[in-house]
């Protein structure tokens, strides 16, 4: 096993960060996908969890992977409810005939997936709560709860982060296009904490160059697996889609086609090594980059997976969620600072958002373990 600072130069051979999902070979149509997810810095037209056009998806079962709808939505963009929709209506085949979800899948069975052609939405407007830390005419800071997707995408119609801003704001740019009003960026859904939202294209246009030229400042809280021997460091560790898994990211060597610069700054803020099976550990986070998925990709590449990451974690989905003994919904990491500069009056201005309530309960249980 290498050691983090052997890992964090980027220059090692490529790496599938997190071995939780089973591998399989996909192959995908050309036009079956909506477009990749892009950086977490300019959001302009990614989708969160699926496909947005119709086509198929092909699948061979490189070994006994569970059930099907598990499997299937593990090596796809879709959700485990978009699967077993299609299951229903027949839309999902093994060895060209039709299974039910609980099958249990086997070393070499072919899995194809139907999608429908996608269905014209429009954006309604929904009376969901949300924590506006901070609004004037051009922007608005959102303080977002973990569990809560940012945008519409396949398996999540509504109920989105859009959907509340188009009620709670009257006015949203129009530069991510209909269904993503006024988002710059994002944050995952299992991640909480703030994004900075334009009210005006002008606003857009200008938060959008500041994230590309890295001159938002972004600082995120995040529990990891094990004890960190140094207590600062940086993982500079070129970005792609992964090969096989479509829902993943992973690291590649420099000038690998396709793979993007990725930075990330992390400072040790308090240690527990009595917990979990080799420790855990608080850290700060700093991003110079953003990109898609990048703090829980870059931690499991130096063996520090985000604490209830059940993608990127240690061992297999349902292990690393029966190995989360602290109450998280998903992975440990909170968006807590956000810098910028304010597109219209060009102030320096800086937002906090406090841990989550179940974020301060874990820590409080992690001090009483560790006396």
């Amino acid at each position: 096993m290498n050691s983090d600072s052997e890992r964090m130069n980027g220059q090692l051979p490529e790496k599938d960060s997190g071995e939780c999902a089973e591998k399989a070979r996909t192959s995908v149509a050309a036009d079956d996908f909506g477009r990749e997810f892009v950086s977490d810095e300019i959001l302009c037209g990614e989708t969160e969890d699926g496909c947005r056009n119709g086509g198929k998806i092909v699948i061979e079962a490189q070994k006994n992977g569970g059930r099907l709808d598990a499997f299937a939505a593990e090596h796809t963009e879709l959700t485990r409810s978009a699967v077993q929709r299609l299951l229903l209506s027949d839309a999902v085949t093994v060895n060209g005939r039709s299974e039910k979800a609980k099958y249990a899948v086997r070393m070499g069975d072919i899995i194809e997936i139907q999608l429908p052609p996608p269905v014209p939405t429009e954006l309604v407007p929904q009376d969901i709560p949300i924590d506006i830390v901070y609004q004037d005419a051009d922007i608005a800071v959102i303080n977002k709860p973990v569990g809560m997707v940012v945008h519409p995408a396949p398996g999540n119609p509504d109920g989105t982060l859009c959907n509340a801003l188009m009620f709670h704001l009257k006015d949203l740019s129009g530069i991510g296009g209909a269904m993503r009003p006024g988002l710059v960026h994002r944050i995952d859904k299992n991640t909480s904490g703030l994004l900075v939202v334009a009210k005006n294209d002008d606003a857009h246009n200008f938060l959008a160059n500041e994230l590309k030229t890295h001159s938002v400042a972004r600082t995120y809280c995040a529990l990891c697996e094990g004890n960190f021997r140094q207590d600062s460091g940086t993982v500079d560790a070129p970005l792609a889609r992964h090969k096989t898994d479509r829902k993943r990211m992973a690291v590649y060597p420099a000038g690998t086609a396709g793979a993007r610069e990725a930075i990330t700054h992390w400072f040790v803020r308090e240690r527990f090594p009595n917990s979990g099976a080799g420790g855990r550990t608080l850290l700060r986070v700093e991003l110079e980059t953003g990109r898609t998925h990048q703090i829980r990709v870059h931690m499991a590449y130096i063996n520090h997976p985000l604490v209830g990451d059940d993608v990127y974690g240690i061992g297999s989905a349902s292990a690393v969620r029966g190995r989360n003994d602290l109450g998280f919904v998903g992975q440990a990491l909170h968006a807590e600072r956000l810098r910028l500069i304010h597109p219209r009056t060009h102030e320096q201005m800086e937002f906090f958002a406090p841990l989550p309530e179940h974020f301060k309960a874990a820590l409080e249980k992690l001090r009483g373990a560790n006396g």
